[in-house]
């Protein structure tokens, strides 16, 4: 086999394995995407009972009590802790505005 010929077979295994880890990614995406779904559908169930309870829309000590169990499984599973918490901060900043939104609509 001549270089070229080996680099064009490199290039080719190269490009076969990109496509493949993507093709991986699209699907951990996907996965993600109907996991956030289904996350959303329990935390708006509980800020419907929060509003129809007249329960503040937050609460700072579960919050803290769930950046820390993240943190913990977010070093368990070689993810940075920083990260997790950045985006359960995200998360919850969205779950609290549709608290706000359920205690809004029911006053």
């Amino acid at each position: 086999m001549n270089t070229t010929q080996a680099t064009h077979d490199a290039a080719n295994a190269a490009q076969q394995k990109l496509e493949e880890l993507r093709r991986s990614i699209d699907n951990i995406d996907a996965a993600l995407i109907y996991m956030l779904a289904e996350r959303f559908r329990h935390t708006q169930a509980v800020g419907k009972l929060k509003a129809a309870n007249e329960m503040p829309p937050a609460d700072p000590a579960r919050e803290a009590r769930q950046v820390a169990r993240l943190r913990q499984l977010a070093t368990a599973a070689q993810l940075d802790p920083d990260f997790a918490e950045k985006f359960l901060a995200f998360i919850i900043r969205e779950v609290i505005r549709h608290h706000e939104a359920f205690a809004r609509e029911s006053r």
